[in-house]
């Protein structure tokens, strides 16, 4: 499996003398891991830029052996200037639900780099996180991207509690593949509906390390931006965003507040889905994720696939970006270079799933109840809002964040990045939260330096500079 030459005695058939000589040695008895991680390196990608100073790994973990489900990952380690085994892992998830975290994350939002208009090459980004931390970007659940199912059910029935499940069984795995980042500081970031599987995956992950003196996955906390977090305050706070910022009448703003309290129900009622027509139809030929920049043109309707938790969520922000991934992934070199099993997925490659969206199983009204264990625990949380976003925009988010009724440690204030203000921040007892000012649905897309300060300054703990 790989094993290198200057290790050939550690046999398995002398594996107890082996194990004795590693404790009085050096020896390493590497297992299959060290095979496994070499096989998934990406010697280069296509189109990529000369002289790239930084490991890359891509491939999968199989979660379920009986269902054939297979998670895709793509690690991108720091600089090798920048000591990427002294820096912390983070994973990285994107939502939907149904979305890849490859054709958004990665390619778009806050990888190392970013796709050509023409789709074939790619260029630097200098605000890639990568930077700053060892960035692991996860297609999940099976069905999204690149990530598979030999069973056809799965993409029918998949939804909040499985996907958590899939992920956790991924990290134990993929951890064993690459033993170097056992122990190291790991964070799960991600945004939209990844407001429910950041903190799902978190609690899972802090609920089975307890009584572990020193676990494996060594998590000490989250982050989320435009995070569907409560559907309560959601919904008052998306009605009450698109009201205040004039995309709908005040006869439709009161019809929704009456129709979609959905306090009581899990889905939207009959009058609350007509009210939202209306709204939508009010909104015009507006891009909703980022209401101040223009649409792409001839994509036709933003609005396609009315998918998922909420019917105004479609898919994530798209000022033609997304239109260059679909290209860039999609070419035969690309996906022999990442180690793409194309046989499993549906053919052509996909930013979003047709199917896994619009069949998902179960999705919790609310994550605020995981926000208080893992606030209890002394977990890092941070929430981060771009505030022209208008499908989980910035009041959403404060109503939910207000619902957990937190003493606030430093009141609302401005944050500066190069003596403008990059947008405001309140630090709560357990949770800080931040706003990144001009920025819509994907920040670090359309606030690529403001969301480096922003991770930056929740790697290190620190407020942001003001």
């Amino acid at each position: 499996m790989g094993r290198s030459r200057s290790h050939s005695h550690c046999h398995s058939s002398v594996f107890g003398l082996c194990f004795l000589f590693l404790l009085l040695s050096d020896c390493f008895c590497l297992s299959s891991s060290s095979g496994a991680q070499e096989s998934d390196r990406i010697t280069e990608l296509p189109g990529q830029p000369r002289n790239v100073g930084f490991a890359q790994y891509s491939g999968y973990v199989t979660v379920n052996q009986q269902a054939g489900r297979a998670l895709f990952y793509w690690l991108v380690e720091s600089p090798v200037s920048r000591g990427p085994a002294s820096r912390p892992l983070v994973l990285w998830l994107n939502g939907g639900p149904g979305c890849s975290s490859v054709a958004y994350g990665a390619a778009e939002e806050i990888g190392p780099f970013r796709i050509r208009s023409y789709g074939k090459t790619l260029y630097s980004n200098p605000y890639a996180w990568n930077n700053l931390a060892n960035i692991l970007f996860l297609e999940s659940p099976a069905g999204v991207g690149f990530s598979y199912t030999n069973t056809t059910s799965d993409l029918y029935t998949a939804g909040d509690n499985r996907t958590a499940e899939d992920a956790y069984i991924f990290l134990v795995n993929w951890f064993e593949r690459f033993p170097q980042y056992k122990h190291r500081d790991f964070y799960i970031t991600g945004e939209s509906y990844a407001g429910h599987y950041v903190p799902q995956l978190s609690q899972i992950v802090y609920e089975r390390n307890k009584g572990i003196k020193n676990p494996a996955i060594n998590f000490k906390g989250f982050m989320v931006g435009n995070a569907v977090t409560d559907d309560y305050h959601d919904y008052i706070g998306t009605f009450e965003y698109w009201w205040t910022h004039g995309l709908i009448s005040d006869s439709t703003y009161k019809a929704l507040r009456v129709a979609c309290d959905s306090g009581s129900s899990q889905h939207p009622s009959i009058d609350c889905m007509k009210a939202l027509t209306i709204a939508e139809a009010e909104q015009g030929n507006i891009d909703p994720y980022s209401i101040f920049t223009r649409p792409c043109n001839s994509t036709g309707s933003l609005k396609q696939n009315l998918r998922g938790h909420y019917p105004w969520m479609s898919r994530a922000y798209d000022p033609c970006t997304e239109r260059y991934s679909q290209s860039y992934f999609n070419l035969p070199e690309v996906q022999k270079a990442l180690h793409a099993n194309v046989t499993g997925i549906p053919y052509p490659w996909k930013t979003c799933s047709d199917i896994v969206g619009n069949y998902w199983a179960d999705s919790p009204l609310s994550m605020l109840p995981i926000y208080k264990e893992l606030i209890a625990a002394g977990l890092r949380v941070w929430v981060f809002s771009g505030d022209t976003d208008a499908v989980v925009p910035l009041t959403a988010s404060r109503y939910s964040i207000d619902a957990l009724k937190l003493p606030t440690l430093t009141n609302w204030y401005p944050w500066y990045d190069n003596g403008k203000v990059g947008g405001w921040s309140q630090i709560y007892k357990g949770l800080t939260f931040v706003t990144v000012t001009g920025a819509g649905h994907e920040v670090p897309l359309h606030r690529p330096r403001q969301a480096f300060i922003l991770f930056r300054s929740f790697l290190a703990n620190k407020p942001m500079p003001s």
